[in-house]
């Protein structure tokens, strides 16, 4: 397969995130009476963006989370980002190794994307082509953050690649018609991840950067030299 771009997630493929994130989140929610825990929100809702889980949790729960909420978590979440978020082992080498034309597709909002990518000192690598769920109707598993990348970019849907962590990721990178790889080096990343992620249609999994680049050289014709 010729590829003409590749389409990176955000967390938990450049910056391992979610399982900071969501210990944030499981804390906000239990104050206002929704008790969860960071394995139920990792069990359940990586991939999706913030919005989509409150929204259903929500719905579960019959409680209505107050004014505010999401946008006080989200500001707890960065400011936890700031002492403890680290990028995923290898992203830089990875990212450094390959000139193929790239940009991030996101289930986080804009702020919050560049925020963690700065602070791993990889912005550079993807500024200005970084995509969020909130620039679509539908997020994860919908297509259409994929298919919104890919035409902004000036891409055929057929010849993106796209690296994620996440089933609900994968879901909609097949649903877009592009080849997806599943890429389970994040901390959040359990026993059976990877199968999940072949279920769900992935080509194949990586457990490591340093396996991906190597398949990415392959597929793309990047050298490993090439920056």
């Amino acid at each position: 397969m010729g590829v003409d771009l590749v389409i990176f997630d955000c967390d938990g493929v450049l910056v391992d995130s979610e399982i900071v994130s969501f210990e944030v989140e499981a804390e906000a929610l239990a104050e206002v009476g929704i008790a969860v825990t960071t394995r139920d929100l990792l069990d359940r809702f990586v991939g999706t963006s913030s919005a989509a889980m409150f929204a259903t949790l929500e719905r579960e729960h019959g409680i209505g989370l107050p004014a505010g909420f999401a946008e006080r978590t989200a500001r707890r979440c960065l400011a936890a980002f700031d002492t403890r978020l680290r990028p995923i082992d290898g992203i830089a080498d990875l990212l450094a190794g390959s000139a193929r034309p790239r940009c991030v597709a996101s289930s986080s909002d804009p702020p919050r994307i560049r925020h963690c990518l700065s602070l791993v000192g990889i912005l550079h690598h993807f500024e200005p082509h970084i995509f969020s769920a909130t620039q679509v109707t539908r997020g994860k598993p919908a297509p259409d953050l994929f298919l919104l990348a890919a035409e902004r970019m000036g891409a055929s849907p057929g010849r993106c690649l796209v690296i994620e962590d996440s089933v609900a990721g994968v879901t909609a990178a097949r649903a877009a018609g592009m080849t997806v790889l599943g890429l389970t080096a994040g901390s959040h990343c359990l026993d059976g991840h990877a199968q999940k992620l072949r279920h769900a249609g992935a080509s194949d999994v990586f457990d490591s950067c340093c396996e991906l680049a190597g398949d990415l050289a392959a597929r793309t014709g990047a050298s490993a030299n090439s920056s």
